[in-house]
């Protein structure tokens, strides 16, 4: 992707500038991709993480506290994300006996049908985002992405 042309300017962007831009590019085409790809299941990434995190707990629930932890995008509606998750009957949520405040959070069979679903998507965007990296060169941009 080449910045210049992508924001049609000629002129030339100092280097930490023209990463910024470059960066927040790719971040967009990536957003791009993955919303496409999840769209035919009626589920922003958002729902798909908390989905994944919560098959991720292999029967155990989670509570809001521990999916806004383990969330890849920080955010504070975890509570709305859920209660859309409990509507299309993907996670059930449960008071705890032991302590009424607290909310336990799980998959449900269906959930955990359809993420299998999900999954075989989401490796379709992937592959095709990264298709043009080796696997040395992905090694290297994590490498040099973990310096943030």
């Amino acid at each position: 992707m080449n910045v210049e042309e992508t924001i049609k300017t000629e002129k030339i962007i100092p280097l930490k500038q023209r990463s910024i831009i470059h960066l927040s590019l790719v971040e967009n085409k990536i957003n791009e991709v993955i919303t496409n790809a999840l769209k035919p299941y009626e589920v922003s990434l958002q729902q798909f993480n908390v989905l994944r995190i919560l098959r991720g707990q292999k029967g155990k629930p989670a509570n809001l506290s521990t999916l806004n932890e383990r969330m890849v995008t920080k955010m504070s509606n975890t509570t709305r994300l859920v209660d859309k998750l409990i509507t299309k009957g993907f996670v059930g949520r449960e008071t705890c006996e032991s302590n009424r405040r607290k909310v336990e959070i799980t998959i449900t069979n269906k959930g955990k049908a359809i993420l299998l679903d999900m999954d075989n998507a989401m490796k379709n965007a992937e592959d095709m985002l990264l298709d043009k990296f080796t696997t040395e060169e992905l090694n290297q941009l994590n490498k040099l992405l973990d310096k943030f």
